[in-house]
């Protein structure tokens, strides 16, 4: 012998006696670290803040509408499950501080409620001025905040932070993503419909921005003031049916782009207007991040655990907040810390990578803090394109014809 064991396979006795003491050695070795993985707070933990504040849930236009009060939330909580289901074999675990600020409340206190416990990380579901007034807040300077709900523009141009990073797109982007396919089947000559709210003239802003980027032309552009209650009474349909043809009585066009971020009246649209025209934008064609109807690259499989545990349809506030809190577990888990400056770090980085269900890995844009993903264009009931479309060419990433690119950012941050 020289120094090794020399067993000899046609010796049954010895060989299992040898192979059952490395088993046991190898036993020995593995069942600490998993008792230890297993083991209720043995594993460092990613304290992840939630926060946002009660809000009047909007009058749906149809009872088909649910009225929801937990939008946004429950995106988080299947995020954070899914967090723990991968830390669990690394020996990270997860969990949610959820911070709701009620209607008459101050987001900025909330926001200190969770600095006051040391969390850093921090999914903001706020509308653009709170979410500007936390992110000023001496607190945040270090820290990291993921905008999962305002699409506007100004936050990732003019009123950008760097302590902010946006898993919503953009409005811009989603008008990109409607105009490419419009482009695509030369459907150029648009009737705009913009309602009275903020958000729907911001959402015009983005289409008249589109049209001009894709040689697309705005025949007309009309403002709705019909009163969207009217439309309840028994003869509401009668009233719909003689108002419509005749407001949309314009110049030629291939379709009606409506802007109706508030649900009021774009719905009526389709089936009614004065020339047999699509009907698009926040209402008929839809750009979104997310839609009950995507099935495409496992979504269905996204969708149905989240049925199974909010016991409703995935929204695109949803799955935005989901995207933020998955974020984090994806750095964390890549760059195998649980330190918050290192996982915002890595989520800034070159290599950081999100898997979203939308075919390819989705990353930030280091100039305005964009997460880059492709956009849905959904009708009620299915999917009828995704861009960017084919053609669109980018130097860096297609991704990046959608929104504002770096040479047409006014980012400086």
């Amino acid at each position: 012998m020289t120094g090794r064991a020399d067993i000899r396979h046609d010796d049954p006795t010895r060989f299992a006696i040898v192979a059952t003491a490395i088993l046991l050695s190898l036993a020995a070795a593995i069942t600490p670290l998993a008792a230890a993985a297993q083991r209720p707070g043995a594993a460092d933990t990613v304290v992840i803040g939630y926060l946002t504040q009660e809000e009047e849930p909007p009058i749906p236009l149809s009872f088909l509408d649910p009225i929801l009060t937990d939008e946004g939330l429950q995106g988080a909580r299947l995020a954070l499950s899914d967090n723990k289901s991968t830390g669990r074999f690394l020996g990270q675990d997860f969990t949610l501080r959820e911070v709701v600020v009620p209607i008459d409340g101050d987001p900025a206190a909330g926001f200190r409620e969770l600095t006051a416990e040391g969390v850093n990380l921090i999914v903001a579901d706020l509308p653009a001025d709170d979410l500007l007034t936390v992110a000023d807040l001496d607190e945040a300077a270090d820290m990291l905040l993921l905008n999962a709900r305002p699409r506007d523009d100004r936050l990732r141009n003019a009123d950008c932070r760097a302590n902010v990073l946006h898993t919503i797109p953009s409005r811009a982007m989603l008008a990109d993503g409607l105009a490419q396919y419009l482009v695509v089947k030369r459907w150029t000559r648009w009737f705009l419909v913009v309602g009275r709210h903020q958000p729907d003239r911001l959402f015009a802003d983005a289409m008249r921005r589109a049209a001009q980027r894709y040689r697309a032309e705005i025949v007309e552009e009309k403002d709705w003031t019909f009163e969207a209650g009217n439309a309840r009474v028994d003869t509401g349909h009668v009233t719909l049916q003689r108002t419509v043809p005749a407001f949309s009585r314009a110049a030629d066009h291939d379709v009606v782009i409506v802007a109706d971020e508030m649900n009021e009246f774009g719905e009526y649209f389709s089936h009614r207007t004065f020339l047999p025209r699509p009907v698009a934008g926040t209402q008929g064609l839809v750009p979104t991040a997310w839609s009950r109807v995507f099935e495409q690259w496992g979504g269905t499989q996204l969708h149905s655990r989240f049925q199974r545990q909010a016991g409703r349809w995935m929204t695109e506030r949803d799955y935005s907040a989901w995207m933020a809190v998955r974020a984090i577990g994806e750095a964390a888990t890549r760059a195998g810390s649980v330190e918050p400056g290192v996982i915002a770090n890595y989520i800034r980085g070159p290599d950081f990578e999100l898997a979203a269900f939308k075919g390819q890995g989705l990353t930030f844009r280091e100039w305005d803090g964009q997460l880059r993903q492709p956009v849905p264009l959904t009708g009620p009931r299915i999917l009828v394109s995704v861009s960017p479309q084919e053609g669109f060419l980018h130097p860096f990433s297609e991704l990046d014809t959608l929104g504002h690119d770096r040479p047409e950012s006014d980012c400086r941050k």
